[in-house]
C-alpha cells in the first residue's frame, strides 16, 4: 500500500534495471509502499523509452558514451536536458516529494536544485564514484575540467539534505571533502541479494574448453585494467607457455571493441572469450565454470577507494581472486584475495598461475570469502539502512527514542533478523505504459 510519498532516481551512465545498486534500491523504496520512478539512460538491451517492471515507472532517453573532456561536457548537457524534460513531465502527473541522484556526473544536483527551489522538494545524493578521481583515473591530469568537477561534487554535497555512501571511505569524504554532518550520511553498501547469486551449473560450452578457467566480470572502462588482463594471458600463453589456462571475461563497456582487437594482436583470441552482456541463468552458469576470478583495476587514488561489485559477487560464490593492491577491497576481501604488490601484466600472470596450480589454496580463499559473505553480505541489513534515510527525512513513522547511529559501521545480521522488508520483485504492472515522447 502506497504511504503518499513519491520518489524520483536519476541516473546518468547506466539503464535500470541493468544498474544493480540502483534497481535494488527501487525495489526497497517499492515494498517500503513509496511510488517510485526513474530517469536513465537507453542500453545494455533496455531500448524502450517507458515501460514499468515491478510497479516502479522507469523513463529513458539517449545517451551517447564520452571518451574525451569536449564529448563528456556535450554528453553531459543532453542528459542533465532529458532528466530535467522528464523530471517535469513526471511531476505534471505526480508530485515528487523525493530526488535521489545517483554519480556520475556530479551535475545532477542541478536538475534537484530546479526542484528544490520552485517546490521545497528533497534531495539525497547516493555517491556511487568519486568524480574527481575517476576523471584523474582516466586522462591523468587535473587540469580545469578536475576543477571543476571538484566544485561541482562540492556543491552537490551542500544541495544534499541526506547522503548516502557505498562505504566507510565515502561517508568519510562526504564530511571532510564534502561538509556533510555525519547523521546525514549513511552507509549503503552494494551487496548482490543472496537468493540471486549462488552457483548452478556450469556453462557446458565452457566446461568443454577442458582447461583451467580465470575470469572477470564488470564493466570495461579505460580506468577498469582490463587490457592488463589480456596482456597477462598473452604473457601465459607465449612466455610461460601455458596453454591449459583459458579466460572470460564477462561485461561491457566503451573498450570492449578494443580489447577484443588486442586479443587479436596479442594472438590470445583463441584463449579469451569476451561473452558481452550476461545476466539471470545465463550469467550464474558462467561463474560457475571459473575457478580463479580476476580483478585487474590499477592502483590509484580512485580505485584504491571503491567497493567494488566483483568483490562481492566472487566472495558470495566461493570464488578465489586474484587483485593489485588496492586499499578498500583488499580490506573487504581479507583471505579470499591473493593481493599483488606489483601492477604489470607478468605480475598478474604470475598471481594467476599460483592459484591455478594450487587446488587447495583456492579451496581456502574461497571458504574464507564465502564466510565473510555468509555473515556480513546482507542485502536486507543495507535496505533497513537505506530505508531510515527516507523514514528520517520524510519524518514518517519515526520513532524518537531510536538513538541509532545509521551511519556507523553496524555488527552484521542475517536476513531472518530483519523483520519486515520483502524485497522479491513483484509482476510487472499490467497497465498499458504510457508514451514517453
Amino acid at each position: 500500500m502506497s504511504n503518499g510519498h513519491h520518489i524520483l532516481i536519476l541516473v546518468e551512465n547506466l539503464p535500470v534495471p541493468f544498474d544493480r545498486r540502483v534497481w535494488q534500491e527501487a525495489l526497497a523504496l517499492k515494498e517500503a509502499g513509496y511510488a517510485v520512478s526513474i530517469i536513465c539512460p537507453k542500453g545494455k538491451g533496455y531500448d524502450k523509452s517507458y515501460e514499468v517492471i515491478a510497479d516502479v515507472n522507469i523513463y529513458r532517453h539517449p545517451l551517447r558514451e564520452a571518451r574525451s573532456t569536449k564529448g563528456f561536457l556535450r554528453e553531459y548537457c543532453v542528459a542533465l536536458s532529458y532528466q530535467l524534460y522528464l523530471s517535469f513531465r513526471i511531476r505534471r502527473q505526480r508530485r515528487i516529494h523525493v530526488i535521489q541522484a545517483c554519480n556520475p556526473p556530479d551535475l545532477m544536483f542541478l536538475v534537484a536544485l530546479v526542484h528544490k527551489w520552485l517546490f521545497s522538494t528533497r534531495f539525497v545524493f547516493d555517491h556511487h564514484d568519486l568524480s574527481p578521481e575517476l576523471y584523474v583515473a582516466k586522462f591523468g591530469r587535473k587540469d580545469l575540467f578536475y576543477k571543476a568537477l571538484s566544485l561541482c561534487e562540492r556543491l552537490t554535497f551542500r544541495a544534499a539534505d541526506a547522503s548516502i555512501a557505498t562505504n566507510e571511505v565515502f561517508r568519510d569524504i562526504a564530511v571532510a571533502r564534502g561538509g556533510m554532518h555525519p547523521e546525514n550520511v549513511t552507509v549503503v553498501k552494494s551487496y548482490p541479494e543472496r537468493t540471486k547469486f549462488q552457483r548452478t551449473s556450469a556453462d557446458p560450452t565452457l566446461m568443454s574448453l577442458k582447461k583451467n578457467l580465470i575470469g572477470y566480470i564488470g564493466i570495461m572502462g579505460a580506468q577498469d585494467g582490463v587490457e592488463t588482463l589480456v596482456r597477462a594471458m598473452a604473457e601465459i600463453r607465449h612466455v610461460q607457455k601455458r596453454h591449459d589456462v583459458a579466460c572470460v571475461i564477462i561485461g561491457d563497456g566503451p573498450e570492449l571493441s578494443r580489447l577484443k582487437d588486442l586479443a587479436v594482436a596479442l594472438d590470445v583470441d583463441q584463449s579469451v572469450h569476451f561473452t558481452g552482456y550476461l545476466t539471470g541463468p545465463s550469467l550464474m552458469a558462467h561463474l560457475s565454470a571459473i575457478e580463479v576470478g580476476v580483478i585487474p583495476d590499477p592502483p590509484n587514488d580512485f580505485n584504491d577507494k571503491l567497493s567494488m561489485n566483483k568483490v562481492f559477487e566472487y566472495m558470495m560464490l566461493g570464488l578465489p581472486f586474484v587483485q593489485f593492491n588496492l586499499g578498500q577491497a583488499a580490506r573487504e576481501a581479507g583471505e579470499a584475495a591473493l593481493v599483488l604488490p606489483e601492477h604489470s601484466p607478468e605480475a598478474l600472470a604470475e598471481g594467476v598461475l599460483a592459484l591455478v596450480d594450487d587446488p587447495e589454496r583456492r579451496r581456502r580463499m574461497g571458504q574464507a570469502g564465502r564466510a565473510i559473505a555468509d555473515r556480513e553480505f546482507h542485502w536486507q541489513v543495507e535496505a533497513r539502512q537505506y530505508l531510515a534515510v527516507y523514514r528520517n527525512l520524510l519524518s514518517e513513522g519515526r520513532d524518537f527514542n531510536d538513538q541509532r547511529d545509521y551511519s556507523a559501521p553496524r555488527p552484521a545480521a542475517s536476513p531472518e533478523q530483519v523483520p519486515g522488508i520483502a524485497l522479491y520483485p513483484r509482476k510487472t504492472s499490467s497497465a498499458k505504459p504510457r508514451r514517453a515522447g
